[in-house]
């Protein structure tokens, strides 16, 4: 079973590395430190795997609801996820090695803005799912502490 606040303590650890790799990746010498990258590699497998888990465990409720309305909130979300996977595969192949735990700066402009919109994009789809999907599952499960 998965509960509401394991689901955000996820999402509040995602936040919390975005929010320090901001910091971090605003200076170019620090994109080379060991650290940054094994805290970026971190965040890229955190969001992956809180992806995974609402793409295995959330939508399937959602969609067999019977409600177009909610399934159509299912749809999306599922679509955004499958964005967000595809725009992390981009952005590791270029940009990572996740093996060594390295950051690979070859344009510290276009990687700074690159990776910039891309904790936008992460930390958008964590307020959306706190103010719209969890609210919606809370609803069609009559349940207020699982989610799954």
């Amino acid at each position: 079973m998965m509960t509401y606040d394991e689901l955000n303590a996820q999402n509040d650890k995602i936040t919390e590395l975005s929010n320090v790799l901001r910091l971090l990746l605003t200076d170019r010498l620090l994109c080379d430190s060991s650290i940054t990258a094994e805290l970026f590699c971190r965040f890229v497998d955190q969001v992956r795997n809180h992806l995974e888990i609402t793409d295995k465990k959330l939508y399937t409720q959602l969609l067999t609801s019977g409600d177009n309305h909610v399934t159509t909130v299912a749809n999306r979300f599922m679509g955004g996820s499958k964005e967000i996977k595809r725009i992390f595969a981009d952005f590791v192949k270029k940009w990572c090695n996740m093996k060594k735990q390295q950051l690979l700066v070859t344009d510290y402009d276009e990687f700074a803005r690159i990776t910039e919109d891309m904790f936008d994009m992460v930390l958008d789809r964590i307020q959306d799912e706190v103010e719209h999907l969890y609210p919606l599952l809370r609803e069609v499960r009559e349940d207020n502490k699982y989610a799954a």
